[in-house]
């Protein structure tokens, strides 16, 4: 469904642009129907630069990202392709006019893309959405931002996009903002999104939450792919050192600083490591079945050092 091949992002910066900013690198990845793809990374990293990108609100310098095979720079129509990719962001707030009332995110749904539909047709389709991601109409409908919980916030713009029939959802950080009881209600959502078919690209620097919700994961570091694979062999097998620095920085419910065990030895990278006929994606070795590592990088790699 939606592919991504050596997607790359470069901004020009410093006095009168005379200066590169790699943003993202030579990413490659895929998302199927039916699945959650998760992007791992701290701050800057380049997840959300990437989930713009696949929803068009910024270029890609390099690479293409394709959509059922098209790609999606040279769609004309944009109003075609957002009736099948949509976003829903960090923090549901900003996404309201506080003057108007939280509905009207639907209005402009209709506007945009039913202005014939009749006003008690459009309001059972509404309805109908809001009963999809588990709120009550008559309790949301009608009321102003500020009367409303963030979660309450994000639910409706998630319904707001499945009134598209949408098949690929852009989720960039949609739970930070929200407390741990609302946070667990939009996950289960999303996994019953999955469940009925629909692609997720799910952003996130929790990586107990991408852990929970995601079948496959993309660890990125500096814009760069560290380490891809499925969700259970990354978390139960990291091989690029990033990914076991990010996953030791985890808290853990039962665990005390004062007892936490030293950090292991840096061990050989397993780029280099692999069998010579050990397939080579790019930049990426497959270390296991459809698990793929980066070199660790001249820093942390002997094996980098010794062929640098």
């Amino acid at each position: 469904m939606l592919r991504l091949d050596g997607v790359s992002k470069i901004y020009r910066v410093g006095a009168f642009g005379g200066r590169e900013l790699r943003a993202v690198s030579g990413v490659s990845f895929d998302v199927n129907p039916g699945e959650v793809v998760s992007l791992i990374g701290e701050s800057g990293s380049g997840k959300s630069t990437l989930g713009r990108m696949v929803l068009r609100l910024t270029p890609a310098s390099e690479g293409t990202i394709t959509f059922d095979g098209t790609d999606v720079s040279a769609i004309r129509s944009r109003k075609a392709y957002y009736r099948q990719v949509q976003g829903v962001f960090q923090d549901p707030f900003s996404c309201y006019n506080p003057v108007f009332k939280a509905d009207r995110v639907f209005a402009m749904i209709k506007q945009e893309y039913f202005p014939e539909m009749g006003r008690a047709e459009w309001r059972d389709r509404v309805e109908s959405s809001l009963d999809g991601v588990r709120l009550d109409p008559g309790q949301v409908l009608g009321k102003y931002p500020h009367q409303l919980s963030g979660g309450q916030l994000q639910r409706m713009l998630i319904a707001r996009a499945l009134m598209l029939d949408i098949r690929l959802l852009v989720a960039d950080e949609i739970i930070s903002m929200l407390d741990a009881s609302t946070r667990i209600d939009v996950l289960n959502l999303l996994g019953d999104l999955r469940a009925r078919g629909l692609g997720i690209l799910f952003v996130t620097h929790d990586l107990s939450l991408g852990n929970y919700v995601s079948d496959r994961t993309v660890v990125l570091r500096r814009g760069r792919i560290a380490e891809m694979g499925p969700t259970d062999r990354v978390f139960g097998n990291p091989l690029h050192p990033y990914t076991r620095t990010l996953l030791d920085s985890v808290p853990r419910l039962h665990t005390k600083w004062a007892d936490e065990e030293p950090a292991a030895g840096q061990t050989p990278c397993p780029f280099h490591d692999r069998a010579p006929d050990t397939p080579v994606r790019s930049d990426l070795a497959e270390a296991e079945k459809e698990h793929y590592v980066a070199c660790a990088g001249s820093g942390a790699c002997p094996a980098a050092k010794e062929t640098a």
